[in-house]
């Protein structure tokens, strides 16, 4: 066997290895490692979605939570759409989609932002639909549910990932949009 070779034959033993490797837990958010291990995704009917207004007039906050009885997973990425509008809010910071890890009652927490106050762009919407994965149909929710009672002014509006708590969720927000 060449050098090389033997280099190549050990780095993808020791690769086979981590990914068979057992014992690892799921954790909030943790993508699990090996394909054995990681849950499933989690069921639409598992899951509450709900929504309520954020701190600032243009800001929503929703959550997911497992009702189910076994750890799943959602997109890390909450879908977030706007009624009559196409596409969906952007992730801040940008992120592809991922696995964020929900175990039995736990729950995950998002925060949204619409336009600023003043902005005459965009389009006024009378409802918001939040989904915790892509394949999910989601669930609609009124303006004045999240705060937004003339409407939901909409223009590049953008999400965070789940957070493990709504300060987090906030948090994160507030630094990617500064």
């Amino acid at each position: 066997m060449r050098p090389g070779s033997a280099l190549t034959a050990s780095l993808t033993a020791a690769a086979a290895l981590a990914l068979t490797a057992t014992g690892t837990s799921a954790t909030a958010g943790a993508a699990t490692p090996g394909a054995s291990a990681r849950p499933a995704h989690c069921q639409e009917k598992a899951l509450r979605i709900s929504a309520s207004p954020g701190d600032r007039h243009n800001v929503a906050r929703i959550a997911v939570t497992n009702r189910g009885g076994r750890t799943c997973v959602v997109d890390r990425i909450p879908t977030v759409t706007f009624r009559g509008l196409d596409g969906s809010a952007q992730p801040v910071p940008p992120a592809t989609s991922g696995s964020y890890v929900l175990s039995p009652g736990e729950r995950g927490y998002a925060a949204v932002r619409t336009a600023e106050r003043g902005t005459r762009q965009g389009h006024v919407v009378r409802s918001l639909s939040v989904a915790a994965d892509p394949a999910h149909y989601g669930v609609t929710f009124g303006a004045a549910t999240v705060g937004m009672d003339r409407g939901i002014r909409v223009w590049e509006p953008v999400t965070t990932l789940w957070h493990t708590s709504r300060g987090s969720a906030d948090r994160a927000l507030a630094a990617a949009t500064r």
